[in-house]
Order: C-alpha cells, then sequence, then structure tokens
C-alpha cells in the first residue's frame, strides 16, 4: 500500500517541528527549557524563531561554520519539507531578524546549558582514559579571533606584533582555558575572558571541575603557589611541569628517582596561607628524541612512589598534548581554518563561543558512544577521525524531531490518511545540487538526510530496555568509527 505523507496541522510554525538531530541527543529539550527558565530568556510570546529554538539554531551555526547564517536556518527547518509544509519553499526568517533573536538570547544561557550538560563522559571501560583509579584530565589555554569591529576591539583587545612597539595583531583575540578528558577529548570545563586576561586567572574558574577521581595535567606556565593550593584543595591528583628556574628544594631522595619537595609562599603570591605545601618531583630527560629539551620536572601531590612511579608519570605527562589537538579539532576542523566568529559584538562572540564549545561536546560524546559500541571489543575514541565524525554530524543534522514550543501538550503530527496517532516516515529528500557562482560559496545548499535513514537520532524514540541501547551504540559505531 503506497504511503501518504503526514502533514502539519493547520496553524503549526514550522519552528514547532524544527529539525536538530544530533544535538537533541546531548542536549534535550527539557534542559534547554529548565536553563532558559533559570536565566530569565524564556520567549515571553509566541515568536517565529523562539528562544529555545535559537539555542539549537546557535550550536547548529557552529556545525556549519562555513555557511550563511540564512542557510543554517534553512537546514534547521529542511524537516518540514518531508513533512509537506509548502511554505518552507520561502525564504527563511533574514539576518535582520535572525541577529535580532539571537541578541534577545544573549550568553548566559548558552552559558549555563554548557555547565549543566557538558560533563565527563568517558565509562570504566573505556579504553585511554584512565590511568590506575584516576581519569586523565588536562588543563590549558588557546586563543580565538574575533570579527574586527571597535565593539570587539574594546571589550576584548588585541594581540602584540612584531612589527613595532606599537603594533598589534589584525584581529581581536578571545581567550579561552579549557579543561579536557583525555581519553575522550571532551572539553568538559571552560571560562572564556579578553585577551589581556591570564590563562591563571581563568583556570581558577574552571579548577572546580576537578573531583577526587581525576589526574590533572598542566604545562608549566599555569604552576604557581596560589593556584596550585586552589588545584590540591579539589582532592584531584595533579602532574604539573615546573620551569627549570622554578624553585624546589630536595628534601628527600626516594627509591624511584624522585624526590620530596615543597611548593613556597613568595611575595608574588596572592594566598592568605602561606604554609609550605609538599610535593613530589619527578626530574627526567629524553636522549635521542629530535627536538626534546634538556631536561623536563613534573610536580606531584601524589607524594607515595608505589601509587604512581616516576617512569610511569614521565610517559604519562605527554598526554597532555591531547588537549592541543582538541583546540586544533575545536578551531581548525569546526571553525575552519583561518576563520575568525562571525558575530560583531561582544555579547554574540561569547555566545558563538559557548555554540562551538557545546557542538564540540556533541560530537565528541557521539564518537565515545560509537567507540564503546564497536564490535568485536570496545575500541579507544583517539583513533576515530574527528573530520569525518563531524562530516557525518553535518550530514545526519537535518531529521524530523518534534519539538513544539508550546510544550508537550503541543500540536502534534497527523497523517493524511491513516489511523489517528500514526506517524509515517516519508522517502529520502535530496537538496537540489546547483553549482555556485564564483564567491557564492556561503549560499550553497546543504545535504539533506531521510529520517527513516537515522532511526537512532530520532528524539522521540524511545531507549527503554539494554538491548534497544546496544543497538544504538552498534548504529552509531557504524557510522563513527572507520
Amino acid at each position: 500500500m503506497a504511503r501518504i505523507a503526514a502533514t502539519l496541522p493547520a496553524g503549526v510554525r514550522l519552528t514547532d517541528y524544527l529539525s536538530l538531530g544530533v544535538l537533541t541527543t546531548s542536549f534535550p529539550l527539557d534542559t534547554v527549557r529548565a536553563v532558559l527558565a533559570r536565566t530569565a530568556r524564556e520567549s515571553e510570546r509566541t515568536r517565529e524563531l523562539p528562544a529555545h529554538v535559537m539555542v539549537y539554531y546557535v550550536i547548529a551555526l557552529a556545525l556549519y561554520a562555513d555557511v550563511s547564517t540564512r542557510e543554517v536556518l534553512r537546514c534547521l527547518l529542511e524537516g518540514a519539507r518531508w513533512l509537506g509544509e509548502a511554505s518552507v519553499e520561502d525564504e527563511p526568517t533574514g539576518k535582520s531578524g535572525i541577529s535580532k533573536a539571537r541578541t534577545r538570547l544573549g550568553a548566559s544561557p548558552l552559558e549555563a546549558l554548557y555547565r549543566e550538560a557538558v560533563t565527563p563522559v568517558a565509562a570504566e571501560g573505556t579504553p585511554g582514559a584512565w590511568y590506575r583509579s584516576w581519569r586523565v584530565m588536562s588543563l590549558d589555554g588557546t586563543t580565538l579571533d574575533v570579527s574586527d569591529t571597535q565593539a570587539n576591539a574594546r571589550a576584548f583587545g588585541r594581540p602584540g606584533s612584531a612589527r613595532g612597539a606599537n603594533a598589534t595583531g589584525a584581529f581581536p583575540q578571545l581567550r579561552v582555558v579549557g579543561l579536557l578528558e583525555n581519553g575522550t577529548h571532551a572539553i568538559v570545563g571552560a571560562e572564556l575572558g579578553p585577551y589581556g586576561t591570564s590563562e591563571k586567572k581563568l583556570a581558577l574558574a574552571v579548577l572546580p571541575r576537578l573531583t577526587r577521581e581525576m589526574l590533572c595535567l598542566a604545562d608549566r606556565g599555569l604552576i604557581g603557589f596560589d593556584l596550585w593550593r586552589t588545584a590540591r584543595a579539589t582532592g584531584a591528583a595533579l602532574v604539573w611541569r615546573a620551569g627549570a628556574s622554578f624553585g624546589l628544594p630536595v628534601l628527600k631522595r626516594l627509591a624511584d628517582g624522585s624526590y620530596r619537595s615543597e611548593l613556597r609562599w613568595n611575595d608574588f603570591c596572592r594566598s592568605a596561607d602561606r604554609r609550605p605545601m609538599p610535593v613530589r618531583v619527578v626530574e627526567y630527560t629524553l636522549p635521542g628524541v629530535p627536538k626534546a629539551e634538556t631536561s623536563y620536572r613534573l610536580v606531584t601531590t601524589i607524594l607515595e612512589p608505589e601509587r604512581a612511579p616516576a617512569d610511569e608519570l614521565a610517559a604519562l605527562y605527554h598526554e597532555r598534548w591531547e588537549i592541543e589537538t582538541a583546540f586544533d579539532e575545536f578551531k581548525t576542523h569546526l571553525r575552519g581554518p583561518q576563520r575568525v566568529l562571525r558575530s560583531k559584538t561582544p555579547e554574540l562572540v561569547r555566545q558563538e563561543a559557548w555554540g562551538f564549545l557545546l557542538a564540540h561536546f556533541a560530537i565528541r560524546a557521539l564518537m565515545h558512544e560509537a567507540a564503546l559500541g564497536a564490535l568485536p571489543r570496545a575500541r579507544d575514541p583517539d583513533p576515530l577521525s574527528f573530520t569525518h565524525a563531524l562530516r557525518v554530524a553535518r550530514r545526519t543534522l537535518p531529521h524530523v524531531a518534534a519539538i513544539p514550543p508550546s510544550g508537550p501538550d503541543g500540536p502534534h503530527l497527523r497523517p493524511r490518511a491513516h489511523s489517528p496517532g500514526t506517524v509515517r516516515r516519508g522517502r529520502s529528500l535530496q537538496s537540489r545540487s546547483r553549482r555556485p557562482t564564483r564567491g557564492q560559496t556561503k549560499d550553497e545548499k546543504l545535504p539533506i538526510a531521510a529520517a527513516a535513514a537515522h532511526p537512532h537520532l530520532q528524539t522521540e524514540v524511545s531507549h527503554s530496555d539494554s538491548s534497544a541501547t546496544t543497538k544504538r551504540a552498534k548504529s552509531l559505531s557504524q557510522q563513527y568509527c572507520l
């Protein structure tokens, strides 16, 4: 029997059935609504682009960083074409309407959503995520170029330039300090600030994300009496590198070659507690390694060599480079090489940056789930291609996902010629392939995937039993595992 396409009830807006796909997996609508309520950014009246739609839209902007803002909105609304809604052929809201909707939303809901929904995802069986009983984390910072406007330059500042004493960089920059879960490359803690704000100051706001089950790695630029005391108070194990000039007196030599020492207060410290903090120091070299430094010194809170031998800590510390790889995913593959954030005002720059962090987490969380579902056994997420996963996410984003602004009692899909409550999946739709003229690549049509082809991304699908969850993991592994 031929299938008859489902239609939207009369009077229902396109955004009642916004296509979200992969985003709602990590950020459910209920969580988004709760965040909007707490930040007082809920839509006060019915709008074409309500607040919860704009939250997902900002995250989608990060997934399609090289695509125009209107085309990203069109991508999110493509699911309505499958429903037979004629008005979907019309142009979506213009740039002015999108900008006004983003301005109403602001950055606070995206930041609040990140702090609530983004957590470590590695399970006990995740390969490469643990060292002994500790979850391995890394702390470091980076910068993002933002649009060159007067408002952005005043808010964020510019880096210096080698062209002269008063010369500055071409673009203002936003500084980001992140806390990475090494085994999954998920950035689970972050803080934003102007370029002139030091990484140490931003790191103070990130450190509360550490817990007693974690082991935190950090480079020599972050170690200091005040920051170490704050990090140590979280209960996490610390393995931070110290520079050659950093004072660490030898108090006692240990059997594994490390030695006991202590961090001491000095005139540059602001901590009211000036008591020395006991530490253990590991010194080592890397002979035969090209471009290796003369020596390395690691400082750790793990005072007992039997809990973490010196040679193991030396090998573990170089896992800190995983955060550099994650920043590369974030800045080069997700945002695009040599691109600046598109927002023109400081508030929207912060909003866009939180959207990038949320998008990166959504992709990495799905890659981890795919790695755990790989056969014949779980795989380490590290070898999986982030670029491939990003392409999968972009292909599968346009899926029909019923998210009515009026909530669960809002309008529902109805079929034209079937029993009540029955919804039939439509056939795959492909956007018309039109070769763009030179200079118009931003308006290129995005590919559309059929909802029926990827049922695991449908938000209405229930995974109530373990067998359904297993099937989902296997399905993800087939897409995300090369």
